[in-house]
């Protein structure tokens, strides 16, 4: 699969697309690619998916918006699908104003290339929203494209939100239900660097995980099982702590610090993806550092169990 942007962009006149950010690659959207895959196949088109940079609401409101899926997680899981090219347009406000027959006209047609557009029912694009199904038709009528409207039973199923799979980890760490809708557990990755190693001194030694997108949504706070892979493709059981650690004073910034289960290597610099399986219990502050341990034994205990049932 290539991946386009900006002045890397290469018109393919052979494009069968559909457009949207697409974060999280849910079960919803995997139902929308695997037809667009399907339909390209049968008109002899390159499956194409046209998403944004940054995410259109944190440009057109004054909301940050928590990634599920880094661009380059996203394009990982779009090859997987069958998706030949993803190009990412960078979202700007000039971009939103553009009226609909210059979107098309422009950026579609004229950069990216469109053999066929697949859409939902209720597809607006454009400056104030005010394109629809009907523009893009008689646009196509014009320039020798056409429309497709994804069949009902698999728009139903894209009803599965990115903000809601959002919230339940950000605002529950609902683990195991997000996992339910994306398909797969929720990721983290990034590089393992430098902590205070104090987890070494009391028997859980830890490794710091810098994630390698400050924009990645981290989950509430609180302790999680995990499985952990490296570069090499070896993977690890372990907990994951996300919290501030009140036990211990700190300077109360929001760190993420995974254990692995009866293992020691130097994880130093290495690249580590976690997969998060499932919430443990809040963080919390022990009354010292012999009821932590304790606490930390049955986290382990319980993470084991959890973990040793997925296989």
């Amino acid at each position: 699969m290539t991946v386009e942007t900006g002045p890397d962009l290469q018109r393919d006149p052979r494009s069968v697309l559909t457009t949207g950010t697409f974060d999280g690659v849910h079960v919803g959207h995997q139902e929308i690619l695997r037809y667009l895959v399907q339909r390209a196949h049968e008109v002899n088109g390159v499956p194409t998916v046209v998403s944004f940079d940054p995410h259109p609401r944190e440009v057109l409101g004054s909301d940050r918006i928590p990634l599920l899926t880094t661009l380059e997680e996203r394009a990982r899981l779009l090859e997987a699908l069958g998706v030949q090219r993803f190009v990412v347009l960078p979202f700007t406000r000039d971009l939103s104003l553009l009226e609909p027959e210059a979107y098309v006209e422009d950026v579609l047609i004229g950069q990216v290339g469109l053999r066929e557009i697949i859409i939902g029912y209720d597809h607006r694009f454009g400056r104030g929203r005010a394109g629809d199904r009907s523009t893009l038709e008689r646009l196509g009528a014009r320039h020798g494209y056409s429309v497709d409207v994804i069949p009902a039973h698999i728009e139903a199923g894209a009803t599965v939100s990115s903000s809601r799979i959002r919230r339940q980890l950000e605002k529950e760490g609902a683990a195991a239900e997000a996992a339910r809708l994306l398909g797969r557990p929720y990721e983290l990755a990034g590089t393992v660097v430098a902590g205070d190693q104090r987890g070494r001194t009391i028997g859980f030694p830890t490794a710091n995980v810098l994630l390698e997108d400050p924009r990645k949504l981290v989950p509430r706070v609180g302790v999680y099982a995990v499985q952990a892979e490296l570069a090499t493709g070896d993977r690890y059981d372990g907990m994951m702590n996300v919290g501030v650690r009140p036990t211990f004073e700190t300077d109360g910034s929001v760190t993420v610090e995974v254990h692995l289960f009866d293992v020691d290597v130097d994880l130093y610099g290495r690249a580590m993806r976690v997969q998060v399986h499932r919430r443990l219990r809040d963080e919390v502050r022990f009354a010292g550092v012999d009821a932590l341990v304790a606490q930390l034994h049955e986290d382990r205990r319980q993470a084991k169990s959890i973990l040793a049932g997925l296989s």
